[in-house]
């Protein structure tokens, strides 16, 4: 019962506190006070805050007339006038004269009017003191040359959200000081270099919002003093390598919401200041190695929203000094991020990598990121295995070493986490919704299998005939996985692609005399002329055809396991060719005829050749007994598997295998016959005789474990033996004990034939 006071006394001291704190914060704030003059009707005449392009605070008389409907300008305006504002009304023309009356006049906001013809504003005499001019969103459609001529100290203009669709080449001549420029969403086709030549103090230009598809080089190369750069929103889809030629001065850079399909590294590297990078929402696919290599003063890089981007590869972002921030969030697509993706960042603190789909952030990543100190992590399908025990609360935190060379021990630093709370478990399905940093080491598996993140490859991807196609493949596990992939004919490619293709023609030949199955392989072969397979698991297909169409599968395997997605490929043509390519590649026989090509005592090894992927395959295998009923064995065989070792048989016994073909989405609607042919190849085979040799030296599991207890036991007496004080000799008792364990294992080798070793399934 004794909370409530507590807390009531907790409210009351920061009741006072606030009552005290309050006025003085408010009386420290710019405030407006009353201005005493003769005020034109229904406008509010007052003294403001006002600060200049320095951040210097003065207190502006203003005459405020937003929102009047006026259609002229109203009188009578006070003559120490420092603000003028007409938002917002229905002026099309402006009495310059009685402008011109106003010498303190430093801010005109002529905004959402009507004003069409730039001529209207700026044709009367000259406003000396005018630095700001807003003539955002009215109707101008056209700048002239020399269309400001009346403001020979202007420093920031806004045309911003016209109807500008063309500016002429010395539409800007005379404004020798100004600072900031604001003509983005408009309606600019292309961007002159003419246009900037009278700007040479420019330090703001807003681009943004005008559907310029791509940038002539040296666009910029006039504007030596430039520091912020938006384009923002214009379409581009590429940039060329000159583009930003000539902006020694540039520090900021945006943009937000093109269609870049690729960092645009090369005109980036002609930017040699740049320290803040925007390229949020963009259709860039992968950050690859190399893309702001050593971009010497970088501070800030926005890598956001981007709805196809899907890895960011290895040294993506390699050598930058300077970097303190990084976001890569709101990726929809993202899930990999390579273990060495981030090199010689050594300033980085803040790594923001939330509502992506990642499943872990590599060790690796971390202890390259000396002097991290928070992370986001939250909103990504996290997999708490051994790539993420680093995160977890009690697990030693990571180190790095000093940079001094007076300390050589390693410093412990903590690396926090951002909303902690909502960084949770997604797999695996026991530690599922968990808070990483509430699991121990101790529950998360200590080994970390190969995984294809789901959503990295697409279900289907379509492509022209005779075009490029490009699928990315990526996986995570310790140690790194392999990446090889299937090809619609079972073709397997993977690092030592044209050796796989002689080994699997060389075998064939071995396998079998059927001249088909060997001109089937060789033209395989020729046909993976068209493929590349690059290093970090891409695989490139060149000048398609329909032969190419069909499900590929990626298969990323370690010393653990593996792992495999598919996706099917289609290639677009007409319609009665295309009907007929699938119709051939569906028609071909599919018969992977299966062959054993070695018998022994205790395995029998099998191959076969596909001429489809098919990733379900299966293989069974079962004892054949009159007598009674065995259990039947099965086991997958993974995506471009052509051979199988089975072992744990029996000696002298008869077994029957099965190779199961898989069935694929592609295949449902094909007719009865073809579907035949996918019926399961058997072979029934009797495995060899288990030689003497074997015989004498294998036993069964339980007279193995009693025949090295039995050896335990006589060392044991023979230690025993040995400090004893009885009159019978040593030696007689270790030939006795010796006779004992020769002759259990004489009982041993007569009832090991009566033994039925138990089969273990693959």
């Amino acid at each position: 019962m004794r909370p409530k006071p507590v807390l009531s006394h907790m409210h009351c001291t920061v009741c006072v506190l606030l009552l005290l704190w309050v006025p003085l914060v408010v009386g420290h704030l710019p405030h407006s006070l009353p201005w005493h003059v003769s005020c034109p009707v229904r406008c509010v005449c007052q003294i403001k805050p006002w600060f200049s392009f320095d951040s210097l605070y003065h207190e502006a008389p203003t005459v405020d007339c937003n929102d009047l409907l006026l259609t002229k300008l109203p009188f009578p305006i006070p003559k120490t006038t420092h603000t003028l504002r007409l938002q917002s009304n229905l002026l099309s023309d402006l009495d310059t004269a009685t402008l011109q009356k106003l010498p303190n006049l430093t801010d005109l906001d002529l905004s959402q009017n009507r004003f069409s013809h730039i001529r209207t504003i700026t044709s009367g005499p000259p406003l000396r003191s005018l630095l700001l001019l807003h003539l955002e969103e009215n109707h101008l459609s056209h700048l002239p040359d020399a269309s400001f001529p009346s403001f020979p100290v202007l420093q920031e203009l806004f045309l911003s959200h016209n109807n500008l669709h063309t500016i002429s080449p010395g539409a800007f001549a005379g404004l020798d000081n100004l600072l900031r420029l604001h003509i983005n969403n408009n309606r600019l086709a292309t961007i002159d270099p003419r246009w900037f030549r009278a700007l040479p103090k420019l330090e703001v230009l807003m681009l943004g919002g005008n559907p310029v598809v791509a940038l002539p080089e040296q666009a910029f190369i006039a504007l030596k003093s430039l520091r912020s750069l938006v384009l923002g929103g214009m379409g581009l889809q590429n940039l060329a390598e000159k583009a930003l030629d000539g902006l020694y001065q540039l520090e900021s850079l945006s943009f937000f919401d093109n269609q870049l399909t690729k960092v645009p590294t090369q005109a980036l590297r002609r930017v040699p200041g740049l320290k803040f990078l925007d390229l949020n929402k963009n259709r860039i696919k992968q950050i690859q190695s190399g893309d702001f290599r050593d971009m010497a003063h970088l501070k800030e890089l926005g890598l956001n929203n981007m709805d196809d981007l899907v890895s960011i590869e290895k040294g993506a972002l390699e050598n930058l000094p300077e970097l303190t921030k990084l976001e890569i969030t709101n990726n929809p697509r993202l899930s990999y991020i390579h273990p060495h993706a981030f090199l010689k960042l050594t300033r980085l603190e803040s790594l923001m990598l939330n509502s992506n789909s990642l499943s872990a952030l590599h060790h690796n990543i971390m202890l390259s990121l000396p002097n991290l100190q928070e992370v986001s992590l939250h909103s990504n399908p996290l997999r708490c295995d051994c790539l993420f025990r680093w995160a977890a609360e009690e697990s030693p935190h990571l180190s790095a070493e000093k940079e001094s060379s007076q300390l050589d021990s390693q410093s412990l630093r903590v690396v926090r986490f951002i909303q902690p709370q909502a960084t949770l478990c997604s797999e695996p399905a026991e530690l599922r919704a968990r808070r990483v940093r509430e699991v121990s080491t101790l529950e998360m598996s200590a080994s970390c299998l190969p995984m294809i993140p789901s959503n990295s490859l697409p279900s289907y991807v379509g492509v022209r005939e005779g075009g490029k196609m490009v699928l990315h493949c990526r996986a995570l596990g310790d140690p790194q996985p392999e990446i090889s992939w299937v090809t619609p004919f079972g073709m397997k490619l993977g690092p030592g692609q044209s050796s796989s293709c002689r080994n699997v023609t060389r075998s064939s030949r071995n396998l079998t005399s059927n001249n088909y199955m060997d001109t089937q392989n060789r033209s395989l072969c020729n046909r993976n002329k068209h493929y590349k397979l690059l290093p970090e698991g891409t695989l490139e297909i060149s000048k398609v055809t329909s032969h190419e169409a069909g499900l590929y599968t990626c298969v990323a395997e370690n010393l653990l396991g593996a792992d495999t997605r598919s996706v099917t490929v289609g290639v677009h043509a007409r319609e009665n060719r295309r009907r007929k390519a699938n119709l051939r590649a569906f028609s071909r026989t599919e018969v992977a005829k299966l062959e054993l090509r070695d018998v022994g005592e205790r395995n029998a090894i099998f191959s076969w050749q596909n001429v489809r992927n098919l990733p379900s395959t299966r293989l069974s295998w079962q004892a054949v007994f009159t007598s009674s009923h065995t259990p039947m064995y099965t086991t997958r065989i993974l995506a471009g598997t052509q051979s199988f070792n089975l072992t744990h048989l029996q000696p002298v016994t008869f077994y029957r295998v099965c190779l199961h073909l898989g069935t694929t989405e592609d295949i449902k609607h094909i007719n009865k016959m073809v579907r035949n042919v996918r019926k399961p190849q058997c072979i029934t085979f009797r495995t060899k005789e288990a030689s003497d040799s074997a015989l004498g030296l294998e036993l069964s599991p339980e007279l193995t474990s009693t025949a090295v207890t039995l050896l335990l036991l006589a060392l044991i007496l023979l230690a025993l033996a040995g400090q004893s004080f009885e009159t019978e000799s040593p030696k007689v008792n270790h030939v006795t004990l010796l006779q004992e364990v020769k002759s259990h294992v004489g009982h041993v080798k007569e009832d090991e034939g009566g033994a039925e070793c138990e089969k273990v399934p693959l």
